[in-house]
């Protein structure tokens, strides 16, 4: 438990930036935007967005985060240092890094003179005049700069004389945090913690001193900068090198959520966070955040389409769950016996792999969370629970679909209004050969306050070609559902051992220009799954309709 004397840690989370360069992960700009302003509820105090001017989808990114900005996280642009032989003031990169409008910018530079002369093909002193020379620009004007020292560790083993004039040239330019950078991921612990400990020993007694021909002393209005860690995994030592990184001196660290990252990953937050929190006593977010974890956990598994690590350390589905009969009998009479910290600190819960526990906290926070309080001794509660475990086995998740959790919600509570009733769909497609698409032919039965109602309609695919036949059958009813949008759409294979056969489970997320929501659907169909989300995220649209058009007449 932290408490206000507890030492502040500050987290920079890169998921959308560094997480991205994970092999098979791919974002729209709608899926960074849900995933900042998670990390944002969560309490990260540093989000890197990703590097504006780099691709068209990162400019939109900041972009739209200056028109509808996060409420306490600050967004971080990310961009390198100028290019050799060229003027910061001059350079095109940059100026798109002061058009996305962030106050923090973090720059990466060159920390090992092998990349200098190799890979930038220039000298030694010209990346020192590179790192200077775009700190000062930055800071001229008006963005304070966070320093990726790029390569740290590797540099600094092959020439620490030199590593270490790339961080006196990053403080004097202005540089408010040295963040030593385990790139390749290839340093073990014993390490880290040696060359933090000399990095921060060397920037205090340096800058304590007044001789001014010491190129590591700041400016006199500006702080000594302080120092932050960033870990790969290559080593599958990721977290614990960060660890030994704060244990070291290190005050910020850098990391994603899940350990998503290039190759093997990036330190993984959600296991930094309950360590550096729950284990060392370091402040990082607020207790009521950290019940939050594992939540937002699995909402970035889903938004991002990779599925959640199952057995992953706090926020793991079986992270806190036991089966082998001894273990299970001392767990229900002290948890202790078999758990490292109680799974609720993290938000997760303690499950019994043969004899599931109930659960009902859960289905209660969650019903919380949609402004609807259930009695936990009501039969509705249960049968709530019941249901979510029914369609939790066949594959349903709704941690990223509250929208459909929400609807199961009022179809328990007797309150699950009736738009309409589906009674059935047909989809025809034709394929050409050597055509990037094709076009669908969708025909839906509908029954609408008590009229049959047949509709067909074209698309560019058959779950296309479906919403826009159900929208063309509910439009003279429900006028306002031309404002509907389906913005996003996810596939996931469930047991792809069985082939064909597989179950498929969809995420579709809709909208109606102010509100997004997220619906679910599973079976062994593709397009009955597609169907169940589509019909659903409708049916949520017109409810929240319904809500907005009850609540106005109530205020007047």
């Amino acid at each position: 438990m932290t408490t206000n004397s507890s030492p502040q840690l500050w987290l920079y989370d890169t998921t959308l930036r560094d997480g991205t360069q994970r092999e098979g992960l791919s974002v729209s700009i709608e899926d960074k935007l849900r995933i900042a302003k998670r990390l944002d509820q969560l309490g990260i105090p540093f989000i890197e967005g990703g590097w504006p001017g780099a691709n068209p989808k990162d400019v939109q990114f900041f972009w739209q985060l200056q028109e509808d900005p996060l409420k306490h996280s600050e967004v971080v642009a990310f961009c390198s240092t100028r290019r050799p032989n060229t003027s910061a003031a001059e350079e095109p990169m940059l100026q798109a890094i002061l058009a996305a409008g962030t106050r923090w910018v973090t720059i990466f530079g060159k920390s090992w003179d092998l990349h200098v002369t190799a890979g930038l093909k220039t000298t030694l002193a010209e990346n020192l005049a590179m790192i200077g020379d775009t700190i000062e620009y930055l800071r001229s004007q008006g963005r304070r700069v966070i320093y990726d020292a790029e390569h740290w560790f590797d540099g600094y083993k092959q020439n620490r004389d030199y590593a270490l004039q790339t961080l006196d040239v990053a403080i004097a330019s202005g540089a408010e945090w040295l963040v030593l950078c385990d790139t390749n991921g290839g340093t073990l612990p014993h390490e880290v913690s040696q060359i933090v400990q000399d990095v921060v020993k060397v920037t205090e007694e340096l800058g304590t001193r007044k001789d001014s021909s010491q190129s590591l002393i700041p400016s006199p209005q500006s702080p000594m900068p302080q120092i932050g860690i960033h870990t790969h995994n290559d080593s599958e030592m990721a977290v614990a090198n960060a660890i030994a990184a704060v244990m070291a001196g290190a005050k910020m660290v850098q990391g994603t959520i899940n350990g998503y990252g290039e190759r093997c990953g990036n330190a993984n937050l959600c296991s930094l966070i309950p360590n550096l929190q729950l284990k060392l006593g370091y402040s990082c977010i607020r207790e009521d955040q950290l019940t939050q974890l594992t939540e937002a956990s699995r909402f970035v598994s889903e938004v991002v389409n990779l599925a959640p690590d199952e057995h992953a350390p706090f926020v793991g589905r079986s992270a806190f769950a036991h089966k082998g009969g001894i273990h299970v009998s001392a767990v229900e009479r002290n948890p202790l016996t078999y758990e490292h910290l109680k799974p609720e600190q993290v938000g997760n819960r303690r499950r019994i792999v043969i004899s599931e526990q109930s659960g009902l906290s859960n289905v209660l926070a969650k019903a919380r969370s949609f402004g609807i309080e259930l009695d936990q001794l009501k039969v509705e509660a249960k049968q709530i629970l019941q249901r979510l475990k029914d369609l939790e086995s066949e594959g349903f998740q709704f941690e990223a679909a509250e929208a459909s959790f929400a609807l199961l919600m009022h179809e328990a509570l007797g309150g699950r209004q009736k738009f309409f009733e589906v009674k059935g769909f047909q989809v025809h497609c034709d394929l050409i050969e050597g055509k990037e698409s094709s076009n669908a032919l969708a025909t839906v039965k509908l029954a609408v306050e008590g009229k049959n109602i047949l509709e067909a309609a074209e698309g560019n695919g058959p779950v296309a070609a479906l919403d826009a036949a159900l929208r063309k059958a509910l439009v003279n009813f429900y006028p306002h559902i031309a404002t509907f949008d389906l913005t996003d759409y996810k596939v996931r294979i469930l047991n792809g051992h069985t082939g064909t056969a597989a179950k498929t489970r969809v995420l579709v997320e809709s909208g109606n220009g102010r509100q997004r929501w997220t619906t679910v659907g599973v079976s062994t169909n593709i397009l009955e799954a597609s169907y169940q989300a589509v019909v659903e995220g409708l049916e949520y649209g017109l409810l929240l309709h319904s809500q907005a058009e009850e609540a106005l007449k109530a205020s007047s």
